[in-house]
């Protein structure tokens, strides 16, 4: 084990169990002082420390240990790109905030939203929204996704009990249709009935649940565990909601289906099982649907919920774009960033998959922070009617730090090791480091552009002070 500073966590474990220093020194067997120095960082957490308080408290481990702040870090840059521009706030002790204090840079990232939904909200009032260049707030689909980034995509007591839940019912590969079928109809009276109009629709007084026939029977199957969540497990879906959200809020009920679709995935891939099967195939995706009989997204999405403690899996970021760089969908384990603010990166191999569907497209990526990730991506299409009906087409990605590679059957063949081989790329465009790169689509926030009328540059923004003149 390494040096490791954490007075930050270490003083909050203690202000949870309203322990004072000497309460908290003496369960650990070490003094007052020694334990002071730790909570301020003067000396780092040993190992003989750190297990005492794994044994005394349950903590895992990982509690602890290092995070990456990269996302964090770059959030707080696009939210304060003035103050640093101006020279009020530097990158570096953006950087440390981020490092030391987690919970103080979210709260001020929070009350950076909440100033500039109520700056546009007064702007409408009057009617000088043409004069205020402020982003929009973000949206109830916005705030889900910070739901579950916030708790690393893993719900543990809402996982396990899908557990226990899909070994009461003896959920097996092939049969889960038949089986959650079987439960709806038993526990609840609730019968399936097919309809070409709707993809799915629940009608409480008559207790059918209709499903479309289009659906493949694994569409089918997530969908049947979705509502009967709904139906078995409310008081939990509510509570867990109401952690962020009000019963008021328009969040709220977003909230609930986004927990009870996470309990669907859970329930039909159980934790053990399914975290099993992927370690044995070395994460294989296509295997993994094969072995499931589920499709190729829900099987991805799965993969980035892997987060048991003591049982954890690759932690993944997942995410699904369409071909105008729309993000549908975007879940992390890890903090891999994804810009509020503008697209996604060009370079990111996401849009490389569209040229080639149905292929699996492997990538490894450098941030400008230097900070590598694996990534596999792969454009599915679906299609809900005849000819002449217009479809979907979606790229769906999974990406690992490079540290994690090696435990996928994708990195076979790729020199992890060679830094120079890894395509950079950004978290898009307005927030991006990389002032050199040729396909930026937009200045970046908070730099001055040099614009000179005698003078062109292969970057399409120069940034004053940055290069990039050509002769």
């Amino acid at each position: 084990m390494g040096r490791t500073y954490a007075g930050a966590r270490l003083r909050r474990l203690r202000a949870e169990r309203g322990l004072t220093q000497v309460e908290l020194a003496r369960t650990l067997a070490i003094s007052p002082s020694y334990l002071n120095q730790m909570e301020h960082d003067s000396r780092p957490l040993t190992v003989p420390v750190l297990l005492r308080l794994t044994e005394e408290f349950g903590i895992d481990p990982g509690f602890f240990a290092e995070r990456d702040t990269s996302r964090l870090v770059a959030d707080l840059r696009e939210a304060l790109a003035d103050e640093v521009t101006a020279g009020n706030v530097s990158a570096g002790e953006l950087a440390e905030l981020a490092g030391r204090l987690p919970s103080v840079a979210t709260t001020l990232l929070d009350l950076g939203q909440r100033n500039l939904a109520l700056t546009e909200r007064l702007a409408e009032v009057t009617q000088e929204r043409d004069q205020i260049d402020a982003a929009l707030p973000r949206s109830p689909h916005d705030e889900i996704r910070e739901f579950f980034y916030r708790r690393q995509n893993y719900l543990h007591d809402l996982d396990v009990a899908a557990e226990h839940l899909a070994a009461d019912l003896g959920i097996r590969p092939g049969e889960v249709v038949r089986t959650l079928a079987a439960r709806l109809s038993d526990r609840h009276g609730v019968h399936l009935a097919a309809d070409a109009d709707v993809m799915h629709h629940y009608d409480a007084a008559s207790r059918v649940l209709h499903l479309s026939n289009r659906l493949r029977p694994g569409q089918q199957a997530f969908r049947m565990a979705t509502q009967l969540a709904l139906l078995e497990y409310d008081r939990e879906l509510a509570e867990l909601a109401a952690e962020d959200f009000q019963e008021s809020d328009t969040a709220w009920p977003l909230a609930r289906v986004g927990v009870a679709k996470y309990f669907a995935a859970a329930l039909i891939l159980p934790y053990r099982a399914f975290h099993t099967a992927a370690e044995e195939l070395r994460y294989d995706i296509e295997r993994l649907t094969d072995r499931f009989g589920l499709g190729y997204e829900t099987v991805c999405h799965r993969l980035s919920t892997l987060q048991r403690p003591r049982l954890r899996g690759v932690p993944f970021s997942f995410v699904r774009v369409d071909r105008a760089g729309n993000m549908s969908k975007r879940q992390s384990a890890t903090d891999f960033h994804f810009s509020r603010a503008g697209g996604t990166c060009p370079l990111w191999n996401v849009y490389e998959a569209f040229a080639a569907p149905g292929r699996i497209h492997v990538q490894i990526a450098a941030m400008p922070d230097g900070s590598r990730y694996l990534w596999t991506a792969r454009a599915i299409t679906r299609h809900h009617g005849g000819w002449g009906k217009p479809g979907k087409t979606f790229a769906v990605g999974l990406g690992c730090e490079i540290r994690h590679a090696p435990r996928l059957v994708y990195s076979d063949g790729l020199d992890l090791d060679n830094v120079s081989a890894a395509t950079p790329i950004g978290m898009g465009c307005r927030t991006c480091e990389r002032l050199d790169c040729p396909q930026r689509a937009a200045p970046p926030l908070g730099r001055p552009l040099d614009i000179d009328e005698h003078c062109s540059t292969f970057v399409p923004y120069p940034v004053r002070g940055a290069g990039g003149r050509t002769s």
